[in-house]
């Protein structure tokens, strides 16, 4: 490597070109330390120096031109000062800050703190913060670099309707309205870092970030005992738990439909999109490493619907209760679906989906029951080709089992925790007796009690029982599934090395500690030679020396964050530690 000429120019920029020559030399002897290594790292390393050196040049033309624009006035002030021996560079120990001196120096406080000039009777003249302050603020800096050299794993623990029926989910259940409460109650346990909760009408899933995974797990199964009122023998015969990178493949996999009752539904992916926003909110437990990885599931879910046909012709659950509907009606009721009467439960996006659906099937008139208007009046607005008889059970609470009186099919679609209808009610309402009634719950928790097809001429379903319409859709979509697959590989292979990168996080913050801290002590040991520069001019010397620093780190940083393997991420550390005498990585 080859050194830039000196410019004639301004003579501060010849003070930092020394500088400059010094830096050159001690990463050439760096380069002689790393060579007797050998191995990839090596030759990564030494390409990764070398760009800094390729562009100083320009950076230190640069500055001159910026001095040159300068006022007179402000260079006048600066008499050329003579380049003497400025001194070899030496490392300084870690967190070394320069105390103010009362005298025309300048003090340069390390980790990219801004020099300032004091001189006397200036009102600018920095005191220097108080001792608590900055105990305070090195106190805050080691607990980030400790937290950083101890990797967080991802895992995750939950239940689906693979695994556990709707009696097990419903006790689960979490409001989204509450999710990040449930995120925060997790972290309040010692061993857990980070927390994210997703619950929908077919799965509960709790993502945490833990460096111990056995503890965190344990803390999770004692919240969800705790929440649910299960205990840990029907917990486990329910749930189950992945971890490390069979959590972020689960992850990927549920974000783009594949995990779905209903392959390629799309409503699943607005879910994980909201456990995201949510988990990233103030109140939100979302860390850096969970929120990642939630933030890569939306995006693989994206690409997964936009560049696979997996979502094209597919099912939500809505549509697979009106196509079950349809295949039970004449069964059930003895008549088809289009001569049937409809009720829907409930105003939520579930019942839009519904009345997309039923719609499609030829149904025209529904019996619509909600607590209030407004959501009925959007709902009417948005399909004025569905006939909608509105009735609001917050003003007349008999008005849903009114409904009940007169509809053949009542679809329930409601956010509510427990049922509203009963087998007692269905009873007391005679249900069933003069003609047959089916009811399509679609909710969890459900809303319609289990016992209420013992009610003769009554047949009650859940959301377990559309099973049986999805079967033939995955069956299709087998070929898309492979092929969202592939793109799902694609997306876990970025978040791994990502994940890979933090690992370098410590060894980053040592190297920039060490190289602030050489800058700094060259800065002052230059304090004389720099005394009667104006502001404007020391902002430039800080800039630029700031700048060389930066350039100088880029390359090997960029080194170390890249993903590799664990003995390779190992061999390029020694390296570092050998060339820029690191006690510890």
């Amino acid at each position: 490597m080859s050194a830039p000429s000196a410019s004639a120019g301004c003579p501060f920029v010849r003070v930092l070109y020394l500088h400059f020559v010094l830096l050159l030399a001690f990463f050439t002897s760096c380069e002689a330390t790393a060579t007797t290594k050998g191995g990839c790292p090596v030759s990564r390393l030494q390409a990764a120096f070398q760009a800094p050196f390729n562009s100083l040049s320009l950076a230190l033309h640069g500055q001159q031109a910026t001095m040159s624009s300068l006022s007179s006035r402000d260079r006048s002030s600066s008499p050329p000062i003579a380049a003497g021996n400025i001194g070899a560079p030496r490392w300084v120990s870690d967190g070394v800050r320069s105390r103010v001196v009362r005298s025309r120096t300048v003090d340069v406080k390390p980790l990219g703190m801004s020099a300032v000039e004091t001189k006397p009777g200036n009102k600018r003249a920095a005191e220097g913060e108080p001792e608590e302050a900055k105990e305070t603020k090195a106190q805050k800096k080691a607990r980030r670099i400790a937290a950083s050299s101890t990797p967080l794993s991802v895992h995750v623990v939950g239940l689906s309707h693979h695994n556990a029926g709707v009696d097990v989910r419903e006790r689960l259940a979490v409001p989204e309205a509450e999710w990040n409460l449930a995120s925060a109650k997790l972290c309040s346990y010692e061993n857990i870092q980070e927390a994210a909760v997703l619950s929908t009408c077919n799965r509960f899933e709790v993502y945490i970030a833990a460096t111990d995974a056995h503890a965190a797990i344990r803390d999770v199964m004692t919240h969800l005992q705790e929440y649910s009122g299960l205990s840990q023998s029907e917990l486990r015969q329910n749930l189950f738990m992945l971890s490390r990178e069979d959590a972020v493949w689960h992850l990927l996999r549920v974000s783009a439909g594949l995990d779905s009752l209903v392959v390629g539904e799309g409503q699943i992916l607005s879910q994980v999109r909201q456990c995201y926003l949510h988990g990233t909110e103030k109140d939100g437990s979302a860390g850096k490493v969970v929120a990642r990885m939630l933030n890569t599931a939306v995006s693989a879910g994206k690409r997964a619907r936009a560049e696979t046909s997996i979502s094209k012709g597919a099912v939500s659950i809505s549509s697979a209760a009106a196509e079950f509907s349809k295949m039970r009606a004449e069964k059930d009721l003895g008549k088809k679906l289009v001569g049937s009467s409809v009720a829907i439960i409930g105003a939520g996006k579930m019942t839009r989906l519904l009345l997309v659906h039923l719609g499609s099937l030829g149904i025209k008139k529904v019996i619509l029951v909600n607590r209030s208007m407004p959501k009925c009046t959007e709902l009417m607005k948005e399909f004025p080709d569905m006939e909608m008889d509105v009735r609001l059970g917050a003003e007349d609470p008999t008005e849903l089992e009114r409904a009940i009186g007169e509809a053949d099919i009542i679809f329930t679609s409601t956010s509510a925790t427990g049922c509203i209808v009963g087998k007692e009610q269905l009873e007391r309402l005679e249900a069933g007796k003069e003609r047959p009634v089916m009811f399509v719950d679609i909710s969890v928790p459900r809303n319609v009690e289990a016992d209420c097809s013992d009610v003769p001429g009554v047949f009650a379903y859940d959301v377990d029982d559309l099973k049986m319409v999805v079967a033939r859709n995955t069956a299709l979509r087998r070929r898309e599934m492979l092929e969202a697959e592939d793109i799902l590989a694609e997306e876990h292979n970025k978040f791994s090395g990502w994940q890979q990168s933090l690992s370098a996080t410590p060894a980053i913050s040592k190297m920039q500690e060490k190289f602030e801290g050489m800058r700094a002590q060259e800065m002052r040991k230059a304090g004389n030679k720099l005394q009667n520069l104006s502001d404007k001019e020391l902002q430039v010397v800080e800039k630029l020396s700031q700048g060389i620093v930066n350039k100088m780190l880029h390359g090997p940083m960029s080194v170390l964050r890249q993903p590799g393997g664990p003995d390779e991420k190992k061999q390029t550390l020694e390296i570092l530690k050998d060339m820029f005498k690191l006690e510890k990585l």
